[in-house]
């Protein structure tokens, strides 16, 4: 039987660790949990973000689906950004990290040189990449002009725009190498002299060593590059402006022309929440198909 000193003991236990836990405890209250919660009620009013909001019901959601003009094009641009952006990034990410991991003189400064640009200001890099785009003297198309090819309108041809855009983006892909080089690195030698022992070469040992043990890396970048690649906007923010024609309108920087710029708060939340949704789905359908590509070391599923 417990002796009334166990029980005190037990209780003050728990006060203490609740005490040590509650900065993070008010922390996500005030700053995740009572945003998270208003925003819902934000949602479902009219509101500029001045006044008093004024609660329309579902209204905002019914002109989100039904008249505005810009909404399903915002998510259709969107679904190609992040079809087209995340493949290319996990794509040229691994070729980047496989160039690096290898021994040669210097290897460490091409390491360095190539993750730089992962460290500098976005906004700057951006700035100097529209530069590069400019149509009469930007690197762009004087390159073009060295092979006889004639000038193109990077960022004011619907067809070129949303490319371009991610091409742009691509200059970060520092990032994404680093964490593929450290992937790579933690395979064990000993299957590589194996697989060579067997007579595997290139590619074959790729697909049969490296790309099963470096899939939890690669699942890490495929998650990340989603989420990420729904929420870019600094790219059209600073470059194309949404246009030409709404060629490059993400449907997060819709959001911020929706709030900041026409002032529709309530309106704007409300988009918010469907990116949040169609995020968490996308999330959770890679998720549950994960275990199907994924190998984990003394994994016995």
């Amino acid at each position: 039987m417990i002796s009334a000193s166990s029980r005190k003991k037990d209780y003050w236990g728990w006060v203490k660790g609740y005490l040590h836990i509650s900065p993070s405890i008010i922390g996500f209250g005030v700053f995740v949990a009572y945003p998270l919660i208003m925003s819902v009620y934000y949602a479902l009013t009219d509101w500029n973000g001045y006044s008093k909001p004024k609660y329309v019901g579902f209204d905002n959601f019914n002109y989100l689906f039904t008249i505005d003009p810009a909404f399903w094009k915002a998510i259709r641009i969107t679904f190609y950004y992040v079809l087209i952006n995340v493949p290319a990034s996990l794509i040229f990410g691994l070729l980047l990290a496989m160039l690096l991991n290898r021994k040669l003189p210097a290897i460490k400064f091409f390491r360095t040189a190539f993750y730089l640009p992962t460290v500098l200001p976005m906004i700057a890099t951006l700035t100097l990449w529209k530069f590069i785009y400019h149509p009469q003297y930007g690197l762009a198309n004087r390159i073009l002009n060295l092979f006889g090819a004639g000038p193109l309108d990077w960022l004011s041809n619907e067809r070129l725009a949303l490319v371009s855009v991610i091409i742009a983006g691509l200059w970060q892909i520092g990032g994404g190498m680093i964490i593929f080089l450290s992937g790579l690195q933690s395979v064990p030698q000993d299957l590589y002299e194996a697989a060579e022992m067997d007579g595997a070469r290139g590619w074959l040992v790729f697909r049969n060593v490296t790309l099963p043990l470096i899939t939890p890396i690669l699942f890490l970048q495929l998650i990340l590059g989603i989420i990420g690649s729904f929420q870019s906007f600094a790219q059209v923010q600073v470059m194309t402006g949404g246009g030409p024609n709404y060629a490059t309108l993400l449907l997060n920087f819709k959001i911020y022309s929706d709030v900041f710029g026409q002032k529709m708060f309530g309106y704007g939340i409300a988009e918010v929440w469907i990116l949040f949704l169609i995020i968490m789905v996308f999330t959770l359908i890679t998720y549950k198909y994960s275990n199907q590509f994924v190998h984990y070391e003394n994994d016995n599923r």
